[in-house]
């Protein structure tokens, strides 16, 4: 995970964790994730979801669209560089919004100007606009949505001056910060009465 997802989740998401709560955490990084890290408070259960095979995993998803966890789980349903590698991005997060409470909360980060990673697929940039739109189309009503890019410019300078060394300088040029890291930073409530996702 990249620093600029960590520091636009810090900045815009923590707050959003309390005491208490059950989060669900979609395709985390490491056991426990970064994430897991920032916003754990005490009495936060915090389960895990991916389509990978993973011991440490919560739960194991058998295919691209189905969380094997039934519907209004959660307290806050968060990803991190995840939606990019999602195909089919609006089925996707009707799936997210139906295993959130009603009322609850979902945190998306999304990289918009990282360079291309595969993993196993890599589909999708998208800012803040576009993540509304998805958002409303799947019952969720946007709190707090921007796009920022939050890493130091004497960081980027430093990554630059390595890659200049690098015979991989081309490819690797937006994996390191040039031009800067920006990820969207998505937050949204599950409303009351939703047409579309499953309640």
């Amino acid at each position: 995970m990249h620093l600029n997802s960590r520091l636009i989740f810090k900045k815009y998401a923590v707050p959003y964790f309390q005491s208490g709560m059950k989060v669900l955490e979609i395709g985390p990084n490491e056991f426990p994730s970064a994430y897991q890290q920032m916003a754990q408070k005490q009495g936060i259960e915090w389960h895990t979801v991916d389509i990978q095979q993973l011991p440490q995993l919560t739960y194991r998803m058998s295919g691209e669209y189905e969380f094997p966890i039934p519907s209004n789980t959660y307290d806050i349903v968060v990803s991190g560089q995840v939606i990019e590698h999602v195909r089919k991005i609006w089925v996707w997060l009707q799936e997210v919004s139906r295993v959130c409470k009603v009322g609850g909360t979902v945190i998306s980060v999304n990289p918009v100007s990282y360079g291309y990673h595969e993993s196993p697929v890599d589909c999708w940039r998208i800012y803040p606009e576009g993540m509304k739109a998805l958002y409303d189309d799947c019952g969720l009503d946007t709190v707090f949505c921007t796009a920022e890019a939050l890493e130091p410019t004497s960081l980027r300078i430093r990554q630059f001056a390595r890659l200049l060394r690098s015979t991989l300088l081309r490819r690797k040029l937006p994996m390191y910060g040039l031009p800067p890291i920006t990820d969207t930073i998505t937050i949204g409530r599950k409303r009351v009465a939703t047409s579309s996702a499953a309640a």
